[in-house]
Protein backbone atom coordinates (compact mmCIF):
# COMPACT_ATOMS: atom_id res chain seq x y z
CA UNK A 1 0.00 0.00 0.00
CA UNK A 2 3.25 2.44 0.78
CA UNK A 3 4.12 2.45 -3.04
CA UNK A 4 0.80 3.10 -4.02
CA UNK A 5 0.64 6.18 -1.97
CA UNK A 6 4.15 7.29 -2.28
CA UNK A 7 2.69 7.69 -6.66
CA UNK A 8 -0.49 8.94 -5.32
CA UNK A 9 1.58 11.74 -3.37
CA UNK A 10 3.77 12.46 -6.58
CA UNK A 11 0.83 12.61 -9.06
CA UNK A 12 -1.34 14.90 -6.97
CA UNK A 13 1.82 17.43 -6.67
CA UNK A 14 2.01 17.02 -10.06
CA UNK A 15 -1.44 18.16 -10.80
CA UNK A 16 -0.66 21.37 -8.84
CA UNK A 17 2.51 21.93 -10.46
CA UNK A 18 0.49 22.03 -13.93
CA UNK A 19 -2.46 24.23 -14.05
CA UNK A 20 -4.75 21.43 -14.53
CA UNK A 21 -5.50 21.19 -11.03
CA UNK A 22 -6.85 24.22 -10.85
CA UNK A 23 -8.04 24.20 -13.76
CA UNK A 24 -10.30 21.30 -13.05
CA UNK A 25 -11.53 23.18 -9.85
CA UNK A 26 -12.10 26.57 -11.10
CA UNK A 27 -14.15 24.79 -14.18
CA UNK A 28 -15.98 22.93 -11.33
CA UNK A 29 -17.14 25.54 -9.34
CA UNK A 30 -18.29 28.11 -11.88
CA UNK A 31 -19.99 25.42 -13.90
CA UNK A 32 -21.29 23.81 -10.82
CA UNK A 33 -22.02 27.77 -8.80
CA UNK A 34 -23.88 29.23 -12.00
CA UNK A 35 -26.79 26.41 -12.12
CA UNK A 36 -27.16 26.29 -8.64
CA UNK A 37 -27.81 29.82 -8.10
CA UNK A 38 -28.39 32.00 -11.21
CA UNK A 39 -29.34 30.17 -13.76
CA UNK A 40 -32.58 27.61 -14.75
CA UNK A 41 -33.98 25.96 -12.06
CA UNK A 42 -31.43 27.53 -9.52
CA UNK A 43 -31.85 27.54 -6.06
CA UNK A 44 -34.21 30.59 -5.83
CA UNK A 45 -36.56 29.53 -8.82
CA UNK A 46 -37.18 26.26 -6.90
CA UNK A 47 -37.88 27.98 -3.61
CA UNK A 48 -36.54 24.77 -1.74
CA UNK A 49 -33.55 24.47 0.84
CA UNK A 50 -31.76 21.86 -1.55
CA UNK A 51 -28.97 21.26 -3.25
CA UNK A 52 -30.78 19.10 -6.03
CA UNK A 53 -29.71 21.34 -8.87
CA UNK A 54 -26.09 21.42 -7.96
CA UNK A 55 -25.73 17.47 -7.46
CA UNK A 56 -27.76 17.12 -11.46
CA UNK A 57 -24.92 19.61 -12.44
CA UNK A 58 -21.92 18.22 -10.70
CA UNK A 59 -23.19 14.42 -12.19
CA UNK A 60 -22.70 16.32 -15.65
CA UNK A 61 -19.48 18.09 -14.86
CA UNK A 62 -17.75 15.35 -13.68
CA UNK A 63 -18.67 13.13 -16.87
CA UNK A 64 -17.04 16.02 -18.58
CA UNK A 65 -13.84 16.82 -16.59
CA UNK A 66 -12.59 13.72 -15.27
CA UNK A 67 -11.71 12.23 -18.60
CA UNK A 68 -9.68 15.32 -19.20
CA UNK A 69 -8.37 14.81 -15.43
CA UNK A 70 -7.34 11.26 -16.25
CA UNK A 71 -6.41 11.12 -19.85
CA UNK A 72 -2.37 12.03 -19.06
CA UNK A 73 -2.11 9.47 -16.09
CA UNK A 74 -0.47 7.07 -17.80
CA UNK A 75 -0.43 8.23 -21.60
CA UNK A 76 1.82 10.72 -21.01
CA UNK A 77 4.27 8.56 -19.29
CA UNK A 78 4.36 5.95 -22.11
CA UNK A 79 4.32 9.14 -24.25
CA UNK A 80 7.78 10.23 -22.25
CA UNK A 81 9.44 6.70 -21.50
CA UNK A 82 8.70 7.41 -18.18
CA UNK A 83 6.18 4.87 -17.52
CA UNK A 84 8.37 1.59 -18.35
CA UNK A 85 11.21 3.48 -15.91
CA UNK A 86 8.35 3.03 -13.62
CA UNK A 87 7.20 -0.37 -13.54
CA UNK A 88 10.68 -1.35 -13.71
CA UNK A 89 11.13 -0.64 -10.28
CA UNK A 90 9.64 -1.27 -6.71
CA UNK A 91 5.76 -0.25 -7.14
CA UNK A 92 4.24 -3.55 -9.22
CA UNK A 93 1.45 -2.56 -11.91
CA UNK A 94 -1.80 -2.89 -9.80
CA UNK A 95 0.37 -0.54 -7.38
CA UNK A 96 0.95 2.39 -10.15
CA UNK A 97 -2.64 1.61 -11.42
CA UNK A 98 -4.35 2.17 -7.42
CA UNK A 99 -1.67 5.40 -6.66
CA UNK A 100 -2.73 6.96 -9.90
CA UNK A 101 -6.37 6.38 -8.75
CA UNK A 102 -6.39 7.79 -5.35
CA UNK A 103 -4.38 10.96 -6.87
CA UNK A 104 -6.72 11.35 -9.07
CA UNK A 105 -9.25 11.13 -6.48
CA UNK A 106 -8.22 13.07 -3.86
CA UNK A 107 -8.28 16.11 -6.29
CA UNK A 108 -11.81 15.14 -7.05
CA UNK A 109 -13.23 15.13 -3.13
CA UNK A 110 -10.65 18.64 -3.12
CA UNK A 111 -13.17 19.76 -5.78
CA UNK A 112 -16.42 18.97 -3.88
CA UNK A 113 -15.01 20.37 -0.48
CA UNK A 114 -15.12 23.50 -2.30
CA UNK A 115 -18.23 23.68 -2.56
CA UNK A 116 -19.13 23.34 0.99
CA UNK A 117 -20.03 27.25 1.17
CA UNK A 118 -22.65 26.05 -1.00
CA UNK A 119 -24.06 23.85 1.68
CA UNK A 120 -23.56 26.36 4.43
CA UNK A 121 -25.16 28.92 2.34
CA UNK A 122 -28.82 26.21 1.42
CA UNK A 123 -28.12 25.95 5.19
CA UNK A 124 -29.23 29.33 5.89
CA UNK A 125 -32.42 29.73 3.67
CA UNK A 126 -34.29 27.46 4.97
CA UNK A 127 -34.93 23.45 6.44
CA UNK A 128 -32.10 21.83 4.94
CA UNK A 129 -32.26 17.46 4.77
CA UNK A 130 -28.77 17.00 5.98
CA UNK A 131 -29.00 13.34 5.06
CA UNK A 132 -29.74 13.73 1.72
CA UNK A 133 -27.24 16.13 0.67
CA UNK A 134 -24.61 14.33 2.40
CA UNK A 135 -26.00 11.17 0.37
CA UNK A 136 -25.55 13.34 -3.07
CA UNK A 137 -21.88 14.16 -2.23
CA UNK A 138 -21.33 10.21 -1.42
CA UNK A 139 -22.69 9.41 -4.51
CA UNK A 140 -20.30 11.79 -6.35
CA UNK A 141 -17.48 10.86 -4.49
CA UNK A 142 -18.73 7.11 -5.83
CA UNK A 143 -19.70 7.90 -9.30
CA UNK A 144 -16.35 9.65 -9.25
CA UNK A 145 -14.40 6.68 -8.42
CA UNK A 146 -15.93 4.53 -10.71
CA UNK A 147 -15.12 6.93 -13.26
CA UNK A 148 -11.41 7.88 -13.08
CA UNK A 149 -11.02 4.08 -12.57
CA UNK A 150 -12.47 3.66 -16.39
CA UNK A 151 -10.44 6.92 -17.12
CA UNK A 152 -6.93 5.22 -16.05
CA UNK A 153 -7.91 1.91 -18.11
CA UNK A 154 -8.04 4.08 -21.07
CA UNK A 155 -4.92 6.35 -20.37
CA UNK A 156 -3.21 2.55 -19.99
CA UNK A 157 -4.68 1.37 -23.47
CA UNK A 158 -2.68 4.53 -25.70
CA UNK A 159 0.12 6.80 -25.70
CA UNK A 160 -1.88 9.52 -27.23
CA UNK A 161 -3.58 11.65 -24.70
CA UNK A 162 -6.66 12.68 -27.00
CA UNK A 163 -7.07 9.37 -27.92
CA UNK A 164 -7.12 8.24 -23.81
CA UNK A 165 -9.65 11.13 -23.67
CA UNK A 166 -12.17 10.45 -26.19
CA UNK A 167 -12.15 6.37 -24.94
CA UNK A 168 -12.89 7.62 -21.30
CA UNK A 169 -15.43 9.58 -22.77
CA UNK A 170 -16.99 6.94 -25.04
CA UNK A 171 -16.82 4.36 -22.08
CA UNK A 172 -18.50 6.87 -19.76
CA UNK A 173 -21.26 7.67 -21.80
CA UNK A 174 -22.03 4.33 -22.23
CA UNK A 175 -22.59 4.10 -18.11
CA UNK A 176 -23.78 7.71 -17.90
CA UNK A 177 -26.85 7.98 -20.24
CA UNK A 178 -26.13 5.01 -22.80
CA UNK A 179 -27.58 2.07 -20.56
CA UNK A 180 -30.78 4.24 -19.44
CA UNK A 181 -31.58 4.73 -23.15
CA UNK A 182 -31.35 1.17 -23.94
CA UNK A 183 -33.29 0.53 -20.76
CA UNK A 184 -35.94 2.57 -21.56
CA UNK A 185 -36.34 0.87 -25.31
CA UNK A 186 -36.27 -3.03 -23.79
CA UNK A 187 -38.86 -4.40 -21.60
CA UNK A 188 -38.13 -7.55 -18.42
CA UNK A 189 -35.09 -8.88 -18.01
CA UNK A 190 -32.78 -7.11 -20.61
CA UNK A 191 -34.47 -3.17 -19.26
CA UNK A 192 -33.93 -4.26 -15.81
CA UNK A 193 -30.07 -5.19 -17.19
CA UNK A 194 -29.50 -2.10 -18.58
CA UNK A 195 -30.96 -0.17 -15.58
CA UNK A 196 -28.90 -1.82 -13.75
CA UNK A 197 -25.64 -1.14 -15.32
CA UNK A 198 -26.38 2.50 -16.13
CA UNK A 199 -24.79 5.07 -13.23
CA UNK A 200 -28.28 6.90 -13.00
CA UNK A 201 -30.48 4.93 -11.23
CA UNK A 202 -27.66 4.39 -8.58
CA UNK A 203 -26.56 8.05 -8.60
CA UNK A 204 -29.98 9.30 -7.99
CA UNK A 205 -31.23 6.11 -5.86
CA UNK A 206 -28.02 7.68 -2.82
CA UNK A 207 -28.89 11.23 -3.99
CA UNK A 208 -32.51 10.70 -2.28
CA UNK A 209 -30.74 9.81 1.01
CA UNK A 210 -31.07 6.03 0.34
CA UNK A 211 -27.91 4.21 1.22
CA UNK A 212 -28.93 0.97 -0.73
CA UNK A 213 -26.46 -1.66 -0.41
CA UNK A 214 -26.72 -2.82 -4.17
CA UNK A 215 -25.63 0.61 -5.49
CA UNK A 216 -22.33 0.46 -2.92
CA UNK A 217 -21.73 -2.92 -4.24
CA UNK A 218 -22.02 -1.71 -7.62
CA UNK A 219 -19.75 1.43 -7.59
CA UNK A 220 -17.12 -0.49 -5.77
CA UNK A 221 -17.30 -3.40 -7.98
CA UNK A 222 -17.12 -1.38 -11.19
CA UNK A 223 -14.71 0.64 -9.90
CA UNK A 224 -12.14 -2.43 -8.73
CA UNK A 225 -12.63 -4.40 -12.25
CA UNK A 226 -11.44 -1.22 -13.79
CA UNK A 227 -8.12 -0.92 -11.21
CA UNK A 228 -7.77 -4.75 -12.33
CA UNK A 229 -8.03 -4.53 -15.41
CA UNK A 230 -5.14 -1.17 -15.65
CA UNK A 231 -2.95 -3.58 -13.19
CA UNK A 232 -3.22 -6.45 -15.83
CA UNK A 233 -3.01 -4.41 -18.79
CA UNK A 234 0.70 -2.67 -17.41
CA UNK A 235 1.78 -5.83 -16.33
CA UNK A 236 1.94 -7.14 -19.80
CA UNK A 237 5.60 -6.76 -21.39
CA UNK A 238 4.06 -5.14 -24.58
CA UNK A 239 2.77 -2.32 -22.56
CA UNK A 240 5.47 0.04 -22.84
CA UNK A 241 5.58 -0.64 -27.13
CA UNK A 242 1.84 0.17 -27.29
Amino acid sequence: MRPALLIARKELASFFDSPLAYLVITAFLAVSGFFTWWFGTDVFMRGQADLGTFFQVANWSLFILIPALTMRTLAEERKSGTLDLLLTRRPSPQQVANGKFIACLALIALTLLCTLPYYITVAQLGRVDHGAVLCGYLGLLLMAAFYIALGIFASSLTANQVSAYVLALSGMAIFHFGASVLAANFTGTAGQVFRFIGTGSHFESIGRGVIDSRDLVYFATFTCAWLLLTGRRLAKPSVGRA
